[in-house]
């Protein structure tokens, strides 16, 4: 009779999150998004949350295949710039467009589905490497598992493990290192395949050797996609094509590292 209770309570709060309605739903007669060609646009995007300022007047566009870098002190709103992509959540005012398609008017599973995210917190599962790497991706063959991994650099540390790809790795992946977590997750992206994506902080929970191996995958990742960084370790994104610095929610300044550099302003205060 304890375990039935036990049981009970679980079901009860397992159900209480199944049932929950979620915030961001399709509109009606939400139509699928074409794989992006063109790029996207922050057409004067503002942001508040429970009633308080994040993001104010946010305009940029940015061109397919360009690496965007995004900067500025804690709570300026950098990851909730990038989490307004794949429509965690939704503009307060103004608009994100790709290829001049509002977001909110597709689907969220064909946004989401050209959309890959890394993050400082991965998230795996008490499961094989292989299927860690294949969420979200189940369809995908072992010689594609593979290639992924080859890429990520994660391969030669995966065969070093008894059991290789079938090894289970534990809870939140303990049995892995920070550096082999970020790789993983590295892989997962790269499998997905999908033309935009989002690194929020991937490198900054990481050791210097670690993070330069990392590092070394993640620049094979972003060949040819639409890339956000969201980076508080500014040596990391000295590559990008633009850097964006943002202060108390707005754009404060933008341009290349060279350019942002010599002008002394913002981000020649934070990276100094």
């Amino acid at each position: 009779n304890q375990t039935l209770q036990e049981g009970f309570a679980v079901v009860v709060r397992t159900f209480e999150i199944l049932e929950t309605k979620a915030d961001i739903v399709d509109k009606p007669g939400a139509r699928e998004l074409p794989p992006v060609s063109q790029g996207i646009e922050f057409r004067d995007v503002s942001f508040q949350y429970d009633a308080q300022p994040v993001l104010e007047h946010i305009t940029l566009k940015v061109p397919v295949g360009r690496i965007i870098a995004i900067v500025g002190g804690s709570g300026a709103g950098k990851s909730t710039m990038a989490n307004l992509i794949p429509r965690f959540y939704d503009v307060t005012s103004g608009a994100i467009l790709i290829d001049g398609v509002d977001i909110r008017d597709v689907t969220i599973r064909s946004l989401r589905s050209q959309i890959s995210m890394v993050t400082q917190e991965i998230i795996l599962f008490n499961d094989s490497i292989r299927h860690n790497i294949a969420y979200g991706s189940m369809d995908k063959s072992d010689e594609e598992i593979r290639a992924s991994a080859e890429a990520a650099h994660a391969h030669d540390f995966i065969m070093d493990n008894p059991g290789g790809y079938d090894a289970v790795i534990g809870e939140h992946g303990v049995k892995l290192s920070g550096g082999q977590k970020q790789r993983i997750a590295i892989a997962r992206a790269l499998l997905k395949n999908a033309p935009i994506l989002i690194l929020d902080e991937a490198t900054s929970s990481l050791d210097s050797k670690a993070e330069a191996e990392v590092q070394v995958a993640l620049e094979r990742l972003m060949e040819g996609r639409t890339t956000f960084i969201i980076a508080h370790r500014l040596s990391t994104i000295k590559k990008a094509d633009r850097i964006i610095v943002l202060s108390e929610g707005r754009i404060a300044e933008q341009g290349t590292h060279g350019d942002l550099m010599a002008s002394r302003g913002e981000y020649h205060k934070l990276y100094t």
